[in-house]
């Protein structure tokens, strides 16, 4: 498996992904993989340029409980082994390593039910961990639900430790979450 940054070339298997149920977003499922169906028919050019959005334009961000917030500047990268496997992205504020309240993470990722249990999370983690380093970054966040046993495990092998126990925000239920925290220098 290998992290690459998404082209045209890679759409059709992302594509087909979507359509089989898989959800690039682990708190919106369903409506995200049919937001993003609806942009990529739209325009898959577009689609694939916003994947690399280093300066947080762009449309608002969905919440899961229907509200919006101002996009982050972000990376996405797609997890492949000939085939998509799995997204990987990385948000980020210039200048802090502080997140507004409704971004939970700096890092959140999700593989293809059909390819999971092989490494590949825990891969992709620490290249993205690659990625954050470039910017300058001493640390990274990451969250995970505390039924979610395997992306705890993923967190942990790639150096996480647990960092608090906290309540998500409204827009997430608020419901009890895990977040953690990996050093990176």
């Amino acid at each position: 498996m290998q992290l690459v940054r998404p082209t045209e070339d890679h759409l059709p298997s992302y594509l087909a992904a979507l359509k089989a149920g898989w959800s690039p977003n682990n708190e919106r499922g369903l409506a995200a993989s049919l937001e993003e169906i609806a942009l990529i028919e739209a325009d898959a050019g577009a689609f694939v340029r916003s994947l690399d959005n280093r300066e947080g334009q762009g449309l608002p961000v969905a919440m899961p409980d229907g509200s919006t917030v101002p996009r982050l500047p972000g990376l996405r990268l797609w997890m492949w082994d000939g085939e998509f496997a799995g997204s990987i992205g990385f948000r980020w504020q210039h200048g802090t390593t502080e997140l507004p309240p409704y971004c939970l993470g700096h890092i959140g990722y999700s593989v293809v039910p059909w390819k999971q249990r092989r490494g590949y999370a825990t891969a992709a983690l620490l290249g993205m961990l690659d990625e954050a380093r470039l910017m300058g970054m001493p640390y990274v966040e990451l969250t995970a639900d505390p039924d979610n046993i395997a992306s705890q495990k993923v967190i942990l092998a790639a150096g996480g430790t647990l960092h608090e126990r906290f309540i998500k925000p409204p827009q997430f239920g608020s419901k009890p979450c895990l977040r953690f925290r990996i050093a990176l220098r």
